[in-house]
């Protein structure tokens, strides 16, 4: 059966509102007509991400693609059209991630299609799975229309969800972090992470921006006008309610500075001089050059980037003690760096790490990265690719035992975590312990003046209100800066930016009910919106 003949369009029912008219012309679109409209919508929903934060138009994506959908003939046909459109949203959302491979291409030539088509080719399996599950449920269950929007929105929040769990996960750019860019009052609607989470955000948006979708429902035409208008003032006042109750959430959570200052550094060391050992000194001696400018406050700590020396300071005492003669008196240095195995053997085990240096030199405290990169930091199954990771040395990276909240001496107890570990939501505070702030260390080097560097600091920001703990970046290159305990940010540096940010540190706020609860408050809202939407049977418009 042709696809568009599946029209679920009330039998008789008469198509008269522009809005009904114009749902029933796309559901009626074929072939690359159709394939195009949801490359398009796929390109869309990429743009209301930062850092284009063309955040309200969610509102036209979500409800067109339900459109569109409403031509597909068979779940099939829906997994077809949602991967066609995750295939779209990922490649517009992700292409920055090419851009790695230029650092070396030479070498990485190959790994050119791969990260931009294959990723992207892997994770549109998940809307695919959303729209295809829905279409079957739906058509099995006869739901209404109404039934239809809760069930697509349950379906597509868990398919996110299990895109950030599966295969080590990959939880960037949920579509809940549409709130987390620059979009005037977004910042009160992310405050709903507080409670819910970035997944239970994501929810709800999809919820909100889905509902309007009801407005084509032919059956609905009939009905008086402020009946017909309810999907979008209750769309519009769920999004107002948000709003609202963050904007209450940042009244209560007012900006607290402490004592504590901190030096933030950011070298821009070009990724393709970072490893180059004929630049290793002039890098390391920029790191000590920019820690030794004049401040105007105490320093309790100089905080450097991800991988920011480029030798093995647990092996090295010379250059240990050149870190050790920058740090505060009194206070620390704490850098990204390489640590491998304990001497005198040979170096045969790596980790990503931060460590913590005093002004003796001695290294006080280390973290090792947990949650490590496929392909960039360790090579998956590489007993059976004949593949490298695309990072220099032949050694692939071990992983750390997870969170963990270091305290010392003059310096409020954090949490630390490396690079892309701060996209994971529940996972960068020790639960143990509870920190007084986040450090963030990266290196977004790679990425040139692409979208990734402005996406990963809002990431970064969220898990900020989330936990309810200001965080603290530092960045080779990409966005340093300091966000509060409800996501404000308090200062940043710029893209390229060479140079160093003296800063206090805020106050924590109190523990959030997302720090106490995690994703189980999730769930539970997966199930509110199921079972409506399995009471909503023997309504349908399906034919």
């Amino acid at each position: 059966m042709p696809e568009a003949t599946a029209l679920r369009v009330h039998p008789g029912a008469r198509v008269a509102t522009p809005l009904c008219r114009f749902a029933q012309e796309i559901a009626a679109l074929t072939g690359w007509r159709r394939y195009g409209v949801a490359i398009l919508l796929g390109a869309l929903l990429a743009c209301a991400l930062p850092p284009i934060d063309m955040t309200p138009v969610v509102f036209l994506v979500f409800p067109s693609l339900l459109w569109l959908d409403n031509g597909s003939a068979s779940p099939w046909a829906s997994a077809r059209l949602g991967y066609v459109f995750g295939i779209s949203f990922f490649v517009a959302g992700l292409y920055w991630i090419a851009a790695a491979m230029f650092v070396d291409i030479a070498r990485f030539w190959w790994a050119l299609p791969f990260a931009v088509l294959g990723l992207p080719a892997y994770l549109a399996f998940y809307p695919a799975a959303a729209m295809g599950l829905t279409t079957l449920m739906a058509v099995r269950l006869r739901l209404s229309p109404l039934g239809r929007v809760l069930l697509f929105t349950a379906a597509w929040s868990a398919a996110e969800w299990g895109r950030g769990h599966l295969l080590t996960g990959f939880p960037w750019n949920l579509v809940g972090y549409v709130w987390s860019g620059g979009f005037p009052g977004a910042l009160t609607v992310l405050q709903t992470t507080a409670w819910v989470g970035i997944y239970g955000l994501t929810l709800l948006t999809v919820l909100a921006a889905s509902l309007p979708a009801l407005l084509g429902t032919a059956s609905l035409e009939p009905l008086a006008a402020t009946r017909r208008v309810a999907p979008l003032l209750t769309a519009i006042g769920l999004i107002a309610a948000l709003a609202a109750t963050g904007s209450l959430r940042l009244s209560q959570t007012p900006t607290v500075l402490t004592a504590t200052w901190l030096r933030l550094v950011q070298p821009s060391i070009p990724e393709t001089m970072k490893w180059d050992p004929n630049a290793a000194e002039e890098n390391f001696h920029r790191l000590i050059e920019l820690s030794s400018g004049p401040a105007d406050h105490p320093l309790a700590a100089i905080i450097w980037p991800e991988a920011a020396v480029p030798f093995l300071l647990d092996r090295d005492a010379a250059h240990r003690r050149a870190v050790g003669a920058v740090a505060p008196a009194n206070g620390y240095v704490l850098t990204g760096d390489l640590r491998g195995n304990p001497a005198p053997d040979r170096v045969s085990s790596l980790w990503n790490s931060v460590e913590v240096i005093d002004s003796g030199g001695a290294i006080r405290a280390n973290y090792d990265k947990a949650h490590l990169v496929p392909f960039g930091e360790y090579m998956p199954l590489a007993n059976v690719l004949p593949l490298h990771k695309i990072t220099p040395g032949p050694i692939d990276l071990s992983a750390g035992p997870g969170p963990q909240s270091v305290a010392l001496p003059g310096l409020p107890p954090f949490s630390p975590n490396v690079c892309y570990e701060v996209i994971f939501s529940a996972s960068v505070v020790a639960e143990s312990v509870r920190p007084a702030w986040i450090l963030n260390v990266t290196n977004d080097a790679w990425y040139g003046r692409s979208s990734g560097p402005y996406q990963h600091f809002a990431i970064a920001r969220t898990r900020a209100i989330e936990e309810g703990l200001p965080l603290v970046r530092a960045a080779n290159n990409g966005i340093s800066g300091v966000v509060d305990a409800a996501g404000r940010v308090l200062a940043h540096t710029g893209l390229d930016s060479v140079g160093y940010a003296d800063v206090a540190l805020p106050e924590a706020a109190q523990p959030t009910l997302y720090s106490k609860h995690g994703d189980w408050l999730f769930l539970a809202m997966l199930v509110m919106c199921l079972l409506p939407a399995l009471r909503l049977r023997g309504q349908s418009n399906y034919s």
